[in-house]
């Protein structure tokens, strides 16, 4: 068995680029903050022509993310499937697709067990619903399910324009709005995999965050339309995390409330809150039927049975691990025992607080990457402003909620991504105001850092050809990172490319190598199995492979061994099947490993 080799990256890298252009930018203002002054102020009386313009200012924030990353598809092309989300999320829309809320299990299913599927009582995706949703509209209106992804991204982020434009001022509304686009609607796995619940629960804290303050000036239908549609959004994405959102604005509509300022009529104000109020239940009401289907329980929430069956370790730090299952393919166990890793077995709480700082370090990052950093030492300033105290808070009861989950990654703080963005441009501001003696060393400092966002935006598409991939594996290169992933999936698309190429229905048996590393999983399906071209199943026992090949007798049997290099297909060694059997083994891409 062939080993899968380095991809060749040099030392170099893009996090190298940007940090040191930003230490050298910073160098750069401190030494000479007049430098590029006049062009600086020219741009910006031209983008502050544009904020004045609060609609304007929407339209170019979310334009911006279309037009920018389309016209990149040359060279990143429109993103395949190659984590379990993203194959849990395409199960998930097929499944609509097919008219169905959950599908029947499969007679086959121990063959088709995989990460992030549930098998009992019902196969379907483990996660909630709004991702699969939005994919299998986008797949029916627009063709492709990633169009939908880049769509809601690009709502996102005027979404974040939107609601800062209710917090600071227009011009720093707007540019809040354009680092969106630049961190997150671009490049991040956000909009550059299936995983699309951050871009849908970053869309619905921006909805939340901006109504809220327009219902505390002056109360209005739309508004309170919009702050259910956002309370929606994030509970059918992170319902925890968008628990921790709702509580303190919860309790700021309470007091505003009682306290009965800027409030219309009693009668008037039901009025306008009926369908709001209606959307909330209704789609509560809709996500017990949705759990009833899949589970049989409209009280089980999805993530409940799969975590459950398959799961070692817990969702929060105080609970104990669980008892390791009996798995049935070694894929499995390799992965769960991989994920319990990053758990904190002894529960110390120094090991505890180190695992909190790491991850939380590289979700800042993710947000602001290396460039914005510096108006991060004004933070203590940005939280003592009157303008976004309520901010503080919410971003403070999320660190306290996120202290005590076991896992993090950029898609959870997703509901918060406007608050971030908040007070980062509070911070910005207070740093742009700052002087050294008599000259505006902050605001030069701001301006380079805007400077080296629009060069490494301008720089992301071409780091193959200069030789500083992103890297599959680990997966902290694209997963923590706002450079996001390169365009990966090409080998087992190759496979089932080739696969759907004959003539007859093909079953491809996967056989791993015991050093498969973790999440490079092959096996997935859509929603109708024994209806697909191509069906992908574990390989088992003798006895168990010899009953799938009966069951699926009228198939020609392929075996498929991702961990050579490239990928090796060969016939299903045993009793010839129907349709092609073509002499030479069909071969596929090399594939380096992923993280969770």
């Amino acid at each position: 068995m062939m080993s899968v080799p380095d991809s060749g990256q040099s030392g170099l890298t893009l996090q190298f680029v940007e940090g040191s252009l930003t230490l050298a930018g910073m160098l750069f203002a401190v030494g000479l903050p007049r430098m590029g002054a006049a062009r600086f102020q020219a741009i910006e009386r031209f983008f502050g022509g544009i904020a004045r313009k609060r609609h304007q200012s929407l339209l170019l924030v979310g334009l911006s993310v279309i037009v920018l990353r389309v016209a990149m598809l040359p060279l990143l092309p429109v993103p395949l499937p190659f984590v379990p989300d993203d194959f849990s999320f395409l199960l998930s829309a097929d499944t609509f697709l097919h008219g169905r809320l959950t599908n029947p299990t499969p007679a086959m299913w121990r063959h088709f067990e995989t990460i992030h599927v549930t098998m009992q009582p019902t196969y379907a995706s483990m996660y909630f619903p709004a991702v699969g949703l939005l994919l299998a509209l986008s797949k029916a209106v627009l063709g492709h399910p990633w169009f939908g992804i880049l769509g809601v991204t690009a709502l996102m982020c005027a979404a974040i324009c939107w609601m800062l434009q209710a917090w600071v001022p227009p011009q720093w509304a707007l540019l809040g709005g354009l680092l969106a686009v630049m961190h997150l609607g671009l490049f991040s796995y956000w909009v550059n995999t299936y995983t699309g619940g951050g871009s849908i629960a970053g869309l619905g804290g921006a909805l939340i965050l901006g109504a809220l303050p327009r219902i505390l000036r002056k109360v209005r239908f739309r508004h309170l339309l919009l702050l259910a549609i956002g309370v929606v959004l994030v509970g059918f994405t992170r319902p925890y995390e968008g628990t921790l959102l709702c509580l303190p604005v919860a309790v700021r509509l309470g007091i505003w409330l009682v306290r009965g300022k800027n409030l219309p009529s009693r009668g008037t104000l039901l009025k306008m809150a009926a369908l709001p109020l209606a959307l909330v239940v209704g789609a509560v009401t809709w996500l017990g039927y949705y759990d009833y289907r899949n589970f049989g329980s409209a009280t089980t929430l999805p993530y409940t049975v799969n975590r459950a069956t398959y799961a070692i370790a817990p969702y929060f730090v105080w609970q104990n691990a669980h008892r390791e299952p009996t798995y049935r393919h070694a894929e499995l166990k390799r992965f769960y025992r991989f994920e319990a890793g990053m758990f904190v077995p002894d529960h110390s709480v120094l090991k505890i607080a180190k695992m909190h700082a790491i991850t939380g370090w590289a979700v800042l990052t993710f947000f602001c990457g290396f460039s914005l950093l510096p108006p991060l030492f004004f933070i203590p300033w940005a939280l003592m402003d009157r303008r976004v105290r309520f901010l503080s808070v919410c971003l403070l009861l999320l660190g306290v909620g996120l202290s005590v989950e076991v896992f993090l990654t950029p898609n959870y703080v997703a509901p918060f991504a406007a608050a971030i963005y908040g007070l980062g441009i509070q911070a910005m501001r207070h740093l742009s105001a700052w002087r050294l003696k008599t000259e505006r060393v902050g605001k030069a400092i701001v301006c380079v850092s805007l400077l080296i966002c629009v060069v490494m935006v301008a720089f992301r598409p071409f780091n193959r050809m200069l030789g500083m991939p992103v890297q599959e594996r680990p997966f902290l290169d694209w997963n923590f990172r706002w450079y996001g992933p390169d365009h990966f999936g090409t080998d087992r698309e190759g496979v089932q490319e080739k696969l759907e190429g004959f003539s007859g229905k093909q079953l491809a048996i996967v056989r791993y190598a015991p050093t498969n590393p973790p999440l490079e999983e092959w096996v997935y399906n859509g929603a109708d199995i024994n209806g697909s071209k191509v069906i992908w199943a574990q390989d088992m026992d003798a006895g168990s492979n010899r009953d799938l090949l009966h069951y699926y007798e009228d198939r020609k049997a392929w075996l498929v061994e991702p961990d050579h290099t490239p990928a090796l297909v060969s016939p299903y060694p045993g009793p010839g099947k129907a349709g092609d059997q073509p002499q030479n083994a069909v071969e596929g891409a090399s594939h380096p490993l992923v993280g969770p």
